[in-house]
């Protein structure tokens, strides 16, 4: 069913845009025909919508990684800079809140860590909607604070840090499914002591998973149904297993390098005073407006981190 909206939802995205795009035409065809030039204003607006549209349809075409679509966990932690650094950390989490806020998407807090004497010394959130852990991942990394310190009496500029790590959410699997076509049943005779019935009948089972290649057998019950069912359980289990070691490897990749939260290891700077600006080191996105910045208006920076990713794959 998730997949069936989603897919339902890009239809519709589709047949919005391409309607937009007719509606305009026929005002511009109008427009010239009977030479009215107050339309002008008219399309010229609608233009710019579509623009708008057509950007973020693309943006979504960028988002093709296995988790992309996944709700997003995201923690913050202060850095270096102390009472400074954890109220930076307070104010990255209202400019995430705000921005998910905005695009109307669920905020869930999962951990919270007050800090001394004032601001956050970490947090943890999970974000739910679609393609979150997609856009949220270009935040992943350090981000650095200058600006004079409302904390510092002499008024003098200081420099903060506060980290920044974005996983997505796993569903919970606490259910294997299995599907039936991918077993091979093996019954043969048990050995060893178990009783007249157990040794005379062929009540041993072995279970092969064949995509996996692991292998569960079972020959302590009197049964063969009740030793069927005991090494679909040990097969569960198994699978399981692997399902997690190969979930653990897939979140060290997606971690990469962990840097320290301090000086040379920042992504995105933000600069209060002497001047306003916002700079994001890997794309060279500036934006001068740093407190429309702080209210949540990210997506500069995510759209160009997700078009150099794909540019340098």
């Amino acid at each position: 069913m998730q997949e069936i909206n989603f897919l339902r939802r890009r239809v519709g995205d589709f047949d919005t845009v391409n309607s937009l795009y007719e509606d305009i035409s026929l005002l511009w065809q109008l427009g010239i025909e009977e030479e009215d030039e107050s339309l002008e204003k008219e399309v010229s607006e609608g233009i710019a919508r579509l623009d708008a549209k057509l950007a973020g349809l693309e943006l979504e075409l960028l988002l093709n990684g296995p988790y992309d679509r996944a709700n997003a966990v995201i923690s913050l932690h202060a850095g270096a800079g102390g009472t400074e650094a954890q109220d930076w950390v307070q104010m990255l989490l209202r400019m995430y809140t705000r921005w998910a806020d905005e695009k109307g998407y669920e905020v869930e807090t999962l951990d919270l860590l007050l800090g001394d004497e004032a601001g956050v010394k970490s947090v943890t959130l999970l974000i739910k909607g679609e393609n979150i852990f997609g856009y949220l991942s270009s935040e992943k990394g350090v981000h650095r604070l200058v600006r004079i310190s409302p904390f510092d009496a002499s008024g003098r500029r200081h420099t903060s840090f506060a980290s920044v790590d974005v996983l997505p959410e796993f569903e919970d699997d606490s259910q294997v499914e299995i599907d039936p076509v991918d077993l091979k049943i093996d019954t043969y005779r048990s050995g060893g002591a178990g009783g007249q019935h157990v040794n005379k009948t062929d009540s041993a089972v072995r279970i092969t998973h064949l995509p996996t290649g692991i292998v569960v057998q079972c020959q302590n019950e009197r049964s063969q149904h009740a030793n069927r069912l005991k090494a679909m359980k040990f097969l569960q289990a198994k699978l399981l297993d692997l399902q997690l070691k190969q979930k653990e490897a897939d979140l060290t990749a997606i971690r990469g390098e962990q840097q320290d939260i301090a000086w040379g290891s920042q992504i995105r700077s933000y600069v209060f005073h002497p001047y306003s600006l916002v700079k994001d080191h890997r794309t060279g996105v500036e934006i001068g407006n740093v407190d429309a910045v702080m209210n949540g208006s990210i997506d500069p920076f995510i759209s160009a981190y997700l078009h150099l990713q794909a540019k340098n794959r």
